[in-house]
């Protein structure tokens, strides 16, 4: 007897190896929006778990952002309920504005699949992110000016977040879908202007590029965050020491804190004889964790960042993604989400 195609054959062996650490009875979860990608994911997936004994569900997200995404979203949840996952649970979600409708998009699907998790009491959520992805993000990471960590792409596991595909091409999960008869949702604006850029990057950036340099541009892309991600993980290493080192600078002094909790306080001194590369990446990620979106903090904030630091003129606060504000004041520098105050600017004493 024939053996499946060898889409299909990949599909499973991914998600296989992405779920073996899991014991039976065990929840995992596809998110899955009915495109391609998401489709194969929750058809390997259901067939995998059967299996294994491990349970399985998806959840669908409708981010009511174009017009019939309901009617998608059903259909998406009405596929995944056919292949025998359950529970499969929609999700319609109200999308913001902090740092662009992308990153706010984004912001909001992982928000509510974590919800979903947590409710469900799921080991994992599996996420249908391709090759192609990677290398769109290390692409779009190149543009902004974002540094190793951008460059390093996504990664396999991460918490609660697995991708099973990353070593798979989006043709690879098409073909899975034509192969189980699944009918994808394709995004009939892919591309066009206007459109999110990543998807602008897909349809006419990667392929503009594979037109000039040839074939493999998407590999060689996803190999160099491969080859990068070991160094990042280190580099991200010692910046966490740093940023510990400079809080600490703060609890000694014993002046200047955070004294209603909001934001993050650091010890200039600190930061400053820092390597500068250990040093500015330190202030990216306080940034994100003071409230920044990470996908928005480009090269020129954290340069400015860098500034308050190490070319203090007595500029500040800087505005940054997410409403975050950034200033320093008695050899401190301050990162908290802005001040609402009615009836009057706040104001920050500077050195």
């Amino acid at each position: 007897m024939a053996g499946p195609a060898p889409s299909v054959a990949a599909a499973r062996n991914a998600v296989r190896a992405a779920t073996a650490d899991l014991a039976p009875g065990d929840l995992v979860l596809v998110a899955c929006s009915g495109g391609a990608d998401s489709l194969a994911l929750a058809a390997a997936t259901a067939f995998v778990t059967r299996r294994s004994g491990v349970r399985a569900g998806a959840v669908i997200v409708d981010h009511g952002l174009q017009p019939g995404s309901g009617g998608v979203a059903a259909d998406a949840a009405r596929t995944c309920r056919g292949l025998g996952l359950d529970p499969v649970e929609v999700r319609r979600v109200v999308v913001g504005s902090d740092g662009g409708l992308e990153a706010a998009a984004r912001a909001a699907r992982y928000a509510a699949l974590e919800d979903v998790a947590r409710d469900r009491g799921a080991a994992g959520v599996l996420l249908g992110h391709t090759l192609d992805d990677q290398a769109e993000t290390v692409l779009l990471g190149l543009a902004r000016g974002s540094g190793a960590r951008s460059l390093a792409g996504m990664r396999a596991v991460r918490g609660l977040w697995r991708r099973p595909f990353l070593g798979l091409r989006r043709s690879d999960t098409e073909a899975v879908c034509t192969a189980n008869g699944l009918a994808y949702w394709q995004d009939p604006t892919n591309g066009a202007a206007g459109t999110p850029l990543r998807s602008q990057v897909r349809a006419r950036a990667l392929p503009a590029l594979e037109g000039v340099l040839g074939p493999g541009v998407a590999e060689a892309l996803a190999r160099t965050a491969d080859q990068l991600r070991d160094d990042a993980d280190l580099l991200d290493g010692l910046a966490d020491d740093l940023l510990e080192r400079a809080r600490r600078e703060v609890d000694v002094a014993g002046t200047g804190g955070d004294q209603d909790g909001r934001g993050i306080v650091l010890g200039v001194e600190v930061l400053a004889g820092a390597p500068p590369a250990l040093r500015r990446r330190a202030l990216r990620s306080a940034a994100a964790a003071a409230g920044a979106p990470a996908g928005a903090l480009g090269h020129t904030h954290v340069a400015a960042l860098d500034a308050l630091v190490t070319r203090w003129r007595g500029q500040g606060p800087l505005h940054l993604p997410g409403d975050l504000r950034a200033w320093r004041a008695c050899g401190r520098l301050f990162l908290r989400p802005a001040p609402v105050v009615s009836g009057h600017t706040h104001q920050h004493h500077q050195e």
